[in-house]
C-alpha cells in the first residue's frame, strides 16, 4: 500500500473523529445555550490545536507501543485506520457516540495479529489503553458527581439566578478546558498514526521506529484542521445525543461535567494513556445527573452508549484482522 493512500485513510479517520467524537468537547456548552454552535465550534477548533501542541506522549504510545514495527507494513496501518473509520461512521449513522481511541487501538491489534501473530503485539501500549478503558468512564463519573456535590454545598445559600449567571460564564472556561483536553489526547492519535507511517516508509519494512522522534508540525496542524471540518459538517447528531437526550443540563451542571471529564483526559494524556473523550464526558454527565436523582438520567440512552463502547474492541479487532488479510490477499 503506498504512503499517500495510508495518509488519505488517516485523514478520513480524523475527519470521522471530528464528526463523531470531537463534538463531545462542545456538546454540553451548546446544550445549555451558553454558546451558539458556531462560536463553540470555533473555540473547540482553536483549543484542540493548542492542546495538540502541548505534548506528544499519546502520539508516541500509538506510534511505538501498540505493535512491533518489525512485523508492520503500511498495509497494516491502513487496515487498522480503515477499520476504525468504518466503525466510527457506522456509529454516527445510528447517532451513537463512539470511541475512536479504542477503535483505533483495537484495529491496530487486529491488523497486527493478522500480519505477525502474537509476536507482533506490544503489551506496553495495550496495557495503557486497557487502563484508560476502565479509568476514563469511572473517573469521569466520579469526577462529575463529586464536583456537582461540592458545588451544591458551596452555593446552597446563593440565589438560583445568581448561580445561573455565574456558571453561565464559568462554563465557557470549562468548555475551553474540555476542548483543550481533547486536543491533548484524541487529536494526537492520528498524528501518531501518520508519523508512524512516514517513519516506516523512510526506514522500510522490518525496521525499528526510533525510540525518540518528533511529531512534525505539518502533521499537527493538518490533523487539527481536518478534525475541525468534521465537527462543523457532521457532529450535531452526536451533540444532540450527548447533551440533550441523556439528561437535562443547566450551566452549573455543564461546568461540573466538563471540568470532571477534562481533568481525567488531561491527566491521562500526560501519562501517555490513550483515553476516550466519549467515555469521559458521557460518564461525567451521568455522574452529574445522578446527583439530582438517578431517574434524572435517561438510562435507556446511556445503555445504548455503553453498548457501543462494549462492542468497539471486538468489532474493530475483527475488522482490522479481516482488512489486513484482505489487503495481503490483494497484494
Amino acid at each position: 500500500m503506498p504512503l499517500w493512500l495510508v495518509l488519505v485513510l488517516a485523514y478520513v479517520f480524523e475527519f470521522a473523529n471530528g464528526w463523531t467524537d470531537a463534538p463531545n468537547s462542545i456538546a454540553t456548552v451548546v446544550s445549555t445555550r451558553v454558546l451558539r454552535p458556531h462560536h463553540a465550534v470555533l473555540m473547540a477548533g482553536a483549543l484542540n490545536l493548542i492542546g495538540a501542541l502541548s505534548g506528544t506522549a499519546v502520539a508516541k504510545t500509538i506510534a511505538g507501543d501498540i505493535l512491533n514495527p518489525e512485523y508492520m507494513t503500511l498495509a497494516t496501518i491502513g487496515a487498522a485506520v480503515l477499520a476504525a473509520t468504518v466503525w466510527a461512521l457506522g456509529a454516527q449513522y445510528f447517532g451513537l457516540p463512539s470511541s475512536e481511541s479504542h477503535a483505533l487501538v483495537a484495529g491496530l491489534l487486529g491488523a497486527g495479529f493478522a500480519a505477525g501473530g502474537l509476536p507482533a503485539l506490544e503489551w506496553k501500549g495495550t496495557e495503557k489503553s486497557l487502563i484508560g478503558l476502565v479509568t476514563s468512564p469511572l473517573g469521569g463519573f466520579i469526577g462529575g458527581l463529586v464536583l456537582m456535590v461540592l458545588i451544591y454545598r458551596q452555593f446552597a445559600p446563593v440565589r438560583r439566578a445568581v448561580v445561573a449567571r455565574f456558571f453561565g460564564k464559568a462554563q465557557i472556561a470549562s468548555a475551553a478546558f474540555m476542548a483543550f483536553s481533547h486536543g491533548t489526547n484524541d487529536a494526537q492519535k492520528t498524528m501518531g498514526i501518520i508519523t508512524l507511517a512516514v517513519l516506516l516508509n523512510e526506514a522500510g519494512t522490518g525496521s525499528r521506529v526510533p525510540e525518540s522522534f518528533e511529531i512534525p508540525v505539518w502533521v499537527i496542524v493538518s490533523a487539527a484542521i481536518v478534525m475541525g471540518l468534521g465537527t462543523m459538517i457532521g457532529g450535531w447528531r452526536v451533540v444532540r445525543t450527548r447533551g440533550l437526550r441523556m439528561t437535562h443540563l443547566e450551566p452549573v451542571q455543564g461546568f461540573a461535567a466538563e471540568t470532571g471529564a477534562a481533568l481525567v483526559i488531561t491527566g491521562a494524556a500526560r501519562l501517555g494513556i490513550p483515553v476516550s473523550t466519549t467515555h469521559a464526558i458521557g460518564s461525567s454527565i451521568m455522574g452529574v445527573g445522578a446527583t439530582k436523582r438517578f431517574s434524572a438520567v435517561r438510562w435507556g440512552v446511556a445503555g445504548q452508549v455503553v453498548m457501543a463502547w462494549v462492542l468497539t474492541w471486538p468489532s474493530c479487532m475483527i475488522l482490522g484482522y479481516l482488512l489486513e488479510r484482505g489487503l495481503l490477499f490483494v497484494s
